[in-house]
């Protein structure tokens, strides 16, 4: 055995057993397969995860054979859902720590909501296997550099599910951006207005409902009671588990805009205005009003979001301007539009203009994509890098609304901002006992 390896299973199995996790364990088990089979486990299996879980399975080549998930109602119905569905029959978890030490699983899909992203990552990572992540990455600036760390220190594939990044009219968008199409690239606006963001009607905390491990839902989150309002899909309107608008829809947006101007790490500067300015009568604290601007180096990104309503610039409820010497180009899932510019002293348009339409979602291509990258072991369309790039940008407007700082200066060499103590402190997130921060 060389010094690497030997190093690797060590570390991989000092790591594991401080979690209770059985070691150790293979450094790349789908690789030494001989079939073409591809063994996946889901934790998180109510909605996204869910679904792209059968995004994995549509591929023919790909075993499900563990689903974890905190509601056993919930549990045993996608279990009926994937046998149904795929002919399949995979082993089921209420403790995702159980699922990690099943050996035959190669990959995990991490679904679970934000706040337990970090957890179920890096402990995925230490029981060897290789993770697609929902994004945004992880719930707070700390978890996303743990992450990192995690897949370099682990040699693991990890895909952040910003899946834009595998979508043909996208990346045709970000060839012709970088290639000049549209002229020098100087402003990104980006808008996402959404009647789900303000939450739902405030109602009494209620009993813990039946089949519900309530205790491990929270996880590392701060103990309270239960109530309905913060659980099932309303939950990412609260602090302590998400980010609200901007770190659901706003980083997949975000992440086009940094893609363009080929930015890998998060902007030096944010500036950021916020709050909560109606639906009073309804339950979240993440804000229904935000307006963002980051600057990197001569390039500006805003981000603008008034959450209940759905209307927006060039008739989009959610979108991005790319905008031009030459031209404004026009973007969302449903295609792209350039509006060329016009030159005075010419009188002609300075570039020509253009528009298509799309249909369809880019999941299947992130997964294929993913199931790649596991097999080849080169990186993803969207590795944790790019991720944490993204989320810590929507976090930065977050913090910088919450502390009331409104400005905010990031120093990337040393991952804290220059100019507040008040916005460090929200850095890293306060686990609640027995869970802790994993230190790599």
């Amino acid at each position: 055995m060389n010094t690497n390896r030997r190093n690797f299973i060590r570390s991989t199995s000092l790591a594991t057993a401080s979690l209770g996790l059985a070691g150790p364990f293979s450094q790349s088990v789908f690789a030494g397969t001989p079939s073409d089979q591809l063994n996946v486990a889901l934790i998180g299996v109510r909605n996204m995860g869910f679904g792209i879980l059968e995004r994995h399975l549509e591929k023919g080549n790909v075993n499900c054979v563990g689903l974890c998930d905190v509601d056993g109602n919930l549990l045993e119905k996608r279990a009926s859902d994937v046998q149904k569905s795929f002919g399949q029959k995979p082993v089921l978890y209420k403790d995702f720590r159980k699922l990690l030490e099943n050996k035959d699983i190669d990959a995990v899909i991490v679904g679970s909501p934000d706040h337990w992203h970090c957890l179920h990552t890096v402990y995925a990572c230490q029981a060897g296997k290789d993770v697609y992540v929902e994004k945004p990455m992880a719930n707070s600036i700390a978890e996303c550099d743990v992450m990192v760390k995690a897949g370099l220190r682990y040699n693991r594939i990890i895909q952040v599910g910003q899946q834009q990044r595998s979508g043909k009219h996208w990346q045709d968008v970000n060839s012709m951006i970088r290639n000049g199409r549209i002229g020098k690239l100087r402003k990104v606006n980006i808008w996402g207005n959404f009647d789900y963001g303000v939450g739902q009607t405030k109602v009494p905390d209620q009993p813990v409902p039946d089949g519900v491990d309530f205790d491990m839902w929270l996880g590392p989150a701060p103990d309270r009671s239960f109530n309905p309002t913060r659980f099932h899909g309303s939950w990412r309107m609260f602090w302590d588990y998400g980010g609200g608008l901007i770190t659901d829809w706003g980083v997949h947006l975000i992440d086009m805009a940094f893609w363009a101007n080929e930015m890998k790490t998060p902007p030096k500067v944010t500036l950021a205005t916020g709050g909560n300015l109606s639906f009073e009568n309804n339950a979240h604290e993440t804000y229904d009003t935000m307006s963002v601007i980051w600057q990197h180096d001569d390039f500006i990104v805003s981000w603008e979001h008034t959450a209940g309503t759905q209307g927006g610039p060039w008739d989009k409820n959610y979108g991005l301007a790319f905008v031009g010497d030459d031209a404004t180009l026009v973007v969302n899932r449903q295609g792209y539009k350039i509006i060329p510019e016009w030159d005075d002293a010419k009188q002609v348009e300075k570039t020509s203009g253009l528009e298509v339409k799309m249909e369809g979602e880019n999941h299947g291509d992130h997964v294929a994509n993913f199931i790649s990258s596991v097999k080849s072991r080169n990186t993803p369309a969207c590795p944790p890098e790019i991720g944490r790039a993204v989320a810590v940008a929507a976090h930065a407007a977050n913090i910088a609304v919450r502390t009331g700082e409104n400005k905010l200066v990031w120093d990337e060499k040393s991952g804290a901002f220059s100019n507040s103590e008040k916005a460090n402190n929200m850095i890293r997130p306060i686990y609640r006992s027995p869970w802790k921060l994993p230190e790599l």
